[in-house]
């Protein structure tokens, strides 16, 4: 399938076929099933990224958080969706940690290894386990936030590089 990218400003928002994002199935940070049907007939966002993240995760979860927040009440009727590239170490109890630092709105999702590596590949991400010195590690992984449209398909990747209101101006463009 070719994927076209359209830039520019169009009065109405304009989703064209895609080969990013589809259907998955993982576990919510609530420890509950969270499937692409329970985020229809809502816009969302979706960021892959991991808990033990030192800078771009967390920067990029508070300016969605940011974003939802500056959209008000119109906050409630978007969605934003953090699904971990390290499922080893992001349980739901580990997520719902994490992300009490930020919008209660905001959904963390994991799930086993084949649930992962088939929304990664869904959406296009890459994501590869880094050893560190000392026996540890790290992930390098895709810090695209993706901007679905109410059916679920991809619209663009969403620009994180603008104050809050213009982000949530653009956002109501879906609602």
């Amino acid at each position: 399938m070719v994927v076209f990218l359209v830039t520019g400003r169009s009065p109405t928002p304009v989703a064209l076929q895609s080969s990013v994002g589809g259907a998955f199935r993982l576990t919510d940070h609530n420890g509950k099933p969270v499937t692409d049907a329970d985020l229809k007939g809502r816009p969302f966002l979706v960021f892959f990224g991991f808990t033990h993240c030192p800078d771009v995760c967390p920067t990029a979860l508070f300016e969605i958080s940011e974003i939802l927040r500056a959209l008000g009440p119109d906050g409630d009727r978007v969605r934003a969706l953090f699904v971990t590239v390290d499922p080893e170490r992001d349980t739901p109890e580990k997520l719902k940690d994490y992300l009490s630092s930020f919008d209660p709105r905001l959904i963390g999702a994991t799930g086993d290894d084949a649930a992962i590596k088939a929304i990664e590949k869904g959406y296009r991400v890459y994501a590869k386990r880094v050893p560190l010195d000392g026996g540890g590690y790290t992930m390098d992984h895709t810090a695209i936030v993706y901007l679905m449209d109410k059916d679920g398909r991809f619209v663009a990747p969403f620009n994180m590089k603008r104050r809050p209101a213009e982000a949530a101006a653009e956002l109501r463009r879906y609602l």
